[in-house]
């Protein structure tokens, strides 16, 4: 997994409207990455509504923010447009973001393990570098978790 000043590879993955985005669009911004296991999941879905309540306090501290996981473009979309994200949604199919940062591997849950994406956001910053990393989401409070690492 990506440390803290660590630099962050490139990719180049469609979201959730179809539009290409890679490291390279974001050159010179701050950026919040944050990856879950699978969309519509209910979990995740307290994440991204937790996220899209706080978004302008985010882009107020100047980041854009990004989510990932590795469902279809067709499953990001339905639920971006459920619950009126206004960030993309990442579709990485092929796993090209998840195993470039590191967060995708062996998990555990209810007694059985299984391999899929760890629940994990990185901030990072106008370089391209790892400032933050949080491991231990809290779903229904992750806005206020980036916002305090913000300072």
């Amino acid at each position: 997994m990506l440390n803290i000043g660590e630099k962050v590879p490139n990719f180049e993955v469609v979201d959730h409207n179809g539009e290409v985005h890679s490291l390279k669009k974001y050159e010179g911004q701050k950026l919040v990455v944050f990856f879950y296991p699978r969309a519509s999941t209910p979990g995740c879905t307290i994440e991204v509504k937790n996220l899209r309540d706080g978004y302008q306090d985010l882009t107020d501290k100047g980041y854009s923010l990004l989510g990932v996981s590795q469902d279809s473009i067709k499953r990001q979309k339905n639920f971006a447009e459920k619950h009126c994200l206004p960030f993309p949604l990442l579709a990485d199919t092929e796993k090209e973001i998840v195993e470039g940062f590191g967060v995708y591997g062996l998990k555990k849950f209810m007694g059985k393990e299984f391999l899929g994406i760890k629940r994990t956001t990185f901030l990072i910053d106008e370089n391209g570098v790892v400032s933050h990393r949080i491991d231990k989401v809290k779903t229904k409070d992750h806005v206020n978790q980036i916002l305090e690492l913000l300072g």
